[in-house]
């Protein structure tokens, strides 16, 4: 099953066409692309007994081509309660960054005003900003304290990540401001749709890739993440219950800009395409900011740090 929010209302995305969920419920099902997760399980039962109605006039429609338009599509997840991510999470973007390995986890957080589509323009907030391809799970049943070998029966759906960064800020200070440097309006892009795992020839090995201006800059195997996704899942829900509709960035492979001698950013004018196998590919252009105020040097009221 593939689900997309399309024009703000929950879709189920076929190969005939697209089926708004409210309309071929019947109203059992809400638009809300975010409320469905507070209701998984039996709309995961409806849409799997749905095979055979779709297709029925009134229910479909194609989009232009017989595809669905990225350009109408909204984040899949427009307002989880909670965005974990995972720092260091491949060994050789470790390397490329200066760092040491983890021996656990390393968790941050993305706040929700970063969400956005997966197309469209991104505000560039410095000469700075780099790009991350990212793995990203959404929960579909509450997780508290899963074991690894259950992990997997708490997630909804896969989807297509980019945790842009903005490094200058984010290294300025001990410690870094991960979180902060990685939440500017736009920063976490997500979609095309969310592809539930049963749809994926093998949910551990997915490729990812990055490109700019159609060069790959990024590509690795989601196989390589030192912790799984099933041990991210049984992690983080050893301390803190996973809501429905919550999302995991699960790190990115090597390839970054922060790790090239020189240093190389993203650029006003470039399109960053993001791409994972089998989930489908984000594309955004890359504009500069019209206000170029710094965070890192003003202070609440306007005044200026002494």
């Amino acid at each position: 099953m593939r689900l997309a929010n399309l024009r703000g209302r929950l879709t189920l995305v076929t190969p005939g066409g697209v089926v708004d969920v409210a309309t071929a419920s019947d109203g059992r099902f809400g638009p809300d692309p975010q409320a469905i997760f507070d209701d998984w399980t039996p709309f995961r039962r409806w849409a799997d007994d749905l095979g055979l109605r779709v297709g029925d006039p009134g229910e479909v429609a194609p989009s232009s081509n017989g595809h669905l338009d990225p350009k109408a599509l909204g984040p899949v997840v427009p307002r989880p309660r909670q965005i974990f991510a995972v720092g260091l999470n491949y060994v050789d973007h470790s390397a490329e960054s200066g760092f040491t390995q983890p021996a656990q986890p390393m968790i941050f957080t993305k706040f929700a005003s970063c969400l956005t589509g997966p197309t469209g323009p991104i505000t560039l907030s410095s000469d700075t900003v780099d790009w991350e391809v990212e793995l990203v799970v959404v929960i579909g049943v509450t997780a508290s304290r899963v074991t690894v070998d259950r992990a997997w029966d708490h997630v909804a759906g896969l989807t297509v990540g980019q945790d842009l960064s903005d490094r200058a800020l984010q290294m300025r200070g001990v410690p870094p401001q991960f979180s902060l440097a990685k939440s500017f309006a736009g920063y976490g892009p997500i979609g095309p749709v969310l592809t539930t795992p049963d749809e994926v020839t093998d949910r551990d090995d997915l490729e990812l890739s990055c490109l700019i201006n159609g060069e790959v800059v990024q590509h690795g195997r989601s196989r390589d993440m030192v912790f799984p996704v099933p041990v991210l899942i049984s992690y983080l829900s050893a301390v803190c219950p996973l809501y429905p509709g919550d999302l995991i960035f699960t790190g990115t492979p090597p390839g970054v800009g922060f790790g090239r001698s020189p240093a190389r950013y993203l650029s006003p004018g470039d399109v960053l395409r993001t791409r994972i196998s089998q989930l489908g590919e984000l594309r955004h252009e890359c504009v500069a900011a019209t206000d170029s105020t710094d965070p890192a040097t003003t202070l609440p009221g306007g005044r200026k740090p002494t």
